[in-house]
């Protein structure tokens, strides 16, 4: 058995998983956006986990943000600032008086989803989450690449649009993103849920909004491809929940590779995926990270 928890910017939310991958325990906890706290309060969820259970157990965590692998700190963790130029990893370890093993939450996502998941048959898979923010991973033999910078995956801080642009996808295809454009450009406070269900409902200013998303998704994607073409992109996250077809955003990303490798033609074999455990899927990777670092 393992035990996996998210450490996300609202909650704290924990599982323990059986070998087979059946769930045993779920619970969450409000995030208490302070260090110290945090450091506590997931000490005491990994205590009370193993007392209701009667056993000790490997843990893993998945968290906003990277791990510097020289100093390590974490860096990046935007939407939970107090986590920044902490030794995270370091810290809860010599909470629990054992190795605990911390990743990017996007990592875990796509580690969930090449391990048992929807893209469980794949060798090569990109996990992608679009909420407020736009976050990535990247999986082979179901097992995450780091790389020496920890910025494998975050596809997110590329810059997109004319040869001097310094704005990157993220500004394009998170949520936070769509809702500054759609203010700036209609001078209305629209939640992205709000912009994706109105534009279903045929009002002309969200639709105008949402094409121009779904392009720039397809293109950042293409991006994607041309570098990896990985097996399959499993999309992950709010926003990726909004996305009525995938199939859509495929034929689209098709128009993009075409124009980029001057082929008349192409016929993406890449794999669009739904995730087979949605939002559960952060928390299982942390869980069968810890299993694979334990063996």
């Amino acid at each position: 058995m393992q035990i996996g928890i998210d450490l996300g910017a609202t909650k704290i939310e924990s599982v323990l998983l059986k070998e087979n991958g059946l769930e045993l325990h779920r619970d969450r906890i409000q995030s208490p956006k302070n260090y110290q706290k945090t450091i506590s309060d997931i000490t005491n969820i990994v205590i009370n986990i193993e007392k209701k259970f009667k056993k000790n157990l490997n843990v893993g965590i998945c968290h906003p943000g990277s791990t510097n692998l020289e100093t390590g700190f974490i860096q990046n963790a935007f939407n939970s600032p107090w986590l920044n130029n902490q030794t995270f990893s370091k810290d809860i370890s010599k909470s629990l008086n054992r190795n605990v093993y911390c990743e990017n939450d996007a990592n875990c996502f796509a580690l969930s989803e090449a391990f048992d998941g929807s893209a469980k048959n794949f060798k090569t898979v990109f996990g992608i989450i679009l909420g407020s923010g736009c976050g990535g991973g990247l999986v082979i033999d179901k097992k995450i690449i780091i790389g020496p910078n920890s910025f494998t995956g975050e596809w997110g801080h590329i810059p997109i649009g004319k040869p001097d642009s310094e704005t990157n996808i993220e500004e394009y295809i998170s949520g936070k993103g769509l809702e500054r454009k759609f203010t700036a450009r209609f001078n209305k406070n629209l939640s992205a849920h709000e912009i994706f269900k109105n534009a279903k409902n045929n009002s002309q200013d969200e639709i105008e909004i949402i094409d121009e998303f779904k392009k720039k998704l397809a293109r950042s994607l293409s991006l994607i491809i041309n570098v990896i073409d990985p097996d399959a992109i499993v999309f992950g996250g709010g926003v990726s929940n909004e996305i009525e077809s995938l199939d859509e955003i495929k034929k689209t990303t098709e128009k993009y590779l075409s124009n980029f490798n001057n082929i008349k033609n192409v016929n993406l074999k890449t794999i669009f995926l739904k995730p087979k455990f949605g939002d559960a899927s952060g928390v299982r990777g942390a869980a069968i990270l810890s299993k694979q670092n334990a063996i």
